[in-house]
């Protein structure tokens, strides 16, 4: 796992978009899985600069989404698709038949869930997975407590999860209970991850994360597991690090070898 540390929101998500950028660069038709949140935002903000300056194109891009509320229509203000459509895919030269989100109107969930899992192997699986974390170091919804080895499902939110997300809602009451989310398994079988955590407000969690016990209480520390990680932190997300010297060093070695991303 490579713990990048910077000054602030905007210089980790210029890194992280730097890092996207190489891996289009490398593949053209890469498969792209995505978050929402305000963690990505920047990242997703730069992406658009990149695309606009035609360095690179994601024409044959196909993305898919880690959840969606249950309940909520694509155009509704607060759905994710809206969300991706606003703050991406409006801005950048891809199909949005080749973008997929989770539908928070399935009828037969199982069934819709069964297919998304299909859909992403069918593709050849996710090459490179966007994620955030959240206050109880969930990744996707996968709420303290779901098996490592979980896959698409739906989920009853946790009532941290409920209130943490009512600001983007009129009132708590607003913030829809439930949604179909990848699992950790899926997210696991991805070939690469890149996390962003930013603000003092993610400090113990990410400490957890990273330096803690894997869990299932703590989904997101499932990342330990996996062979290909970065994670992109600013100074205050990073503040409760044990081994912040060594990530540090790390990459300042890095930088003398003329590693990149």
């Amino acid at each position: 796992m490579r713990v990048i540390i910077k000054d602030n929101y905007e210089e980790i998500s210029k890194s992280a978009a730097e890092l996207v950028k190489n891996r289009i660069l490398n593949k053209s038709n890469l498969i792209l899985g995505l978050a929402t949140g305000s963690s990505p935002l920047g990242l997703y903000k730069e992406l658009v600069k990149i695309c606009e300056n035609k360095e690179i194109t994601f024409k044959k891009i196909r993305t898919f989404n880690l959840d969606e509320y249950y309940g909520l229509s694509p155009d509704h203000l607060q759905s994710y698709r809206y969300f991706m459509n606003v703050n991406l895919f409006n801005h950048i030269d891809i199909d949005k038949k080749n973008t997929y989100v989770p539908d928070g109107l399935a009828k037969d969930i199982d069934k819709f869930c069964n297919d998304y899992e299909k859909k992403i192997k069918n593709t050849g699986g996710i090459d490179l997975q966007v994620i955030g974390i959240g206050g109880d170091g969930h990744i996707g919804f996968n709420e303290p407590g779901t098996s490592l080895a979980s896959r698409t499902h739906l989920v009853i939110l946790d009532e941290q999860t409920i209130g943490d997300n009512a600001r983007f809602f009129n009132s708590v009451d607003e913030v829809p209970k439930a949604a179909i989310t990848m699992g950790v398994g899926t997210v696991l079988e991805t070939k690469e991850i890149i996390l962003l955590a930013n603000g003092i407000k993610k400090a113990k969690i990410i400490a957890q994360t990273l330096e803690g016990p894997v869990t299932s209480m703590i989904t997101a520390s499932s990342i330990q597991l996996h062979p290909k990680v970065t994670v992109f932190l600013d100074k205050e997300a990073a503040s409760e690090l044990k081994r912040i010297s060594y990530y540090n060093f790390v990459e300042k070695q890095l930088a003398k070898m003329a590693i990149s991303l």
